[in-house]
């Protein structure tokens, strides 16, 4: 279980948000919403042990993540705005790289790529793909992991319905596997994910 215990964020004397606490369990979704400014990427990036809070601490099963980073990044994916690819080598090549710590399974690659629509683009560089397709390449990943907690800043962005569609069916799989998925979307998810629950971030308040 994730729990974020009395967390504070403050951004350019901006209180993003303050005493927050809330849980992630085995099996669940929770959504974050709020308007743009609320500090959503904020609060991803510090569940994902990138940014540290103000105040409050999250825990992953039970123990400060900062004092468990490495057995906790061992158990958690990130994707944020940025893409995190590296951009000289090609689709194929990134995602062999991301599994250079596992058993190395071309053939769960090959279906990644598809699944997202890349494939005839699998040999180029990265740096000759558009934006969205780079993005995709980041995504693919999910096809590849099996960590425990995915925390993701809006997945869904600037990809194509099917891609969209494949995505959310692979979030349901994860979860009915006992996985956990915290994210971000402009998306309403609402009756296509069956254990779901919204965190909405309210206003930043000044100092």
């Amino acid at each position: 279980m994730l729990a974020v215990k009395n967390l504070c964020c403050v951004r350019d004397e901006r209180i993003l948000f303050q005493k927050l606490n809330f849980w992630v369990n085995q099996g669940e979704l929770v959504q974050i919403e709020g308007a743009n400014g609320a500090g959503k990427t904020s609060l991803l990036r510090i569940l994902a042990g990138l940014s540290q809070p103000d105040e409050g601490d999250v825990e992953w099963r039970g123990k400060d993540i900062r004092c468990y980073r490495e057995h906790y990044h061992r158990d958690m994916l990130f994707l944020g705005h940025h893409s995190g690819i590296k951009l000289l080598l090609s689709p194929y090549e990134n995602l062999f790289f991301y599994q250079v710590n596992q058993a190395v399974n071309a053939d769960a690659i090959w279906q990644a790529l598809a699944y997202v629509g890349l494939m005839g683009y699998e040999n180029l560089p990265v740096i000759q793909l558009s934006a969205g397709q780079q993005r995709r390449v980041a995504l693919a990943r999910l096809w590849l992991s099996d960590v425990a907690l995915w925390i993701l800043d809006e997945p869904l962005t600037a990809i194509d319905k099917q891609v969209r569609e494949d995505i959310i069916s692979l979030f349901q799989r994860h979860l009915s596997l006992g996985g956990m998925v915290l994210l971000t979307t402009h998306q309403d998810l609402g009756g296509m994910i069956r254990k779901i629950r919204t965190l909405r971030l309210t206003t930043a308040q000044s100092v």
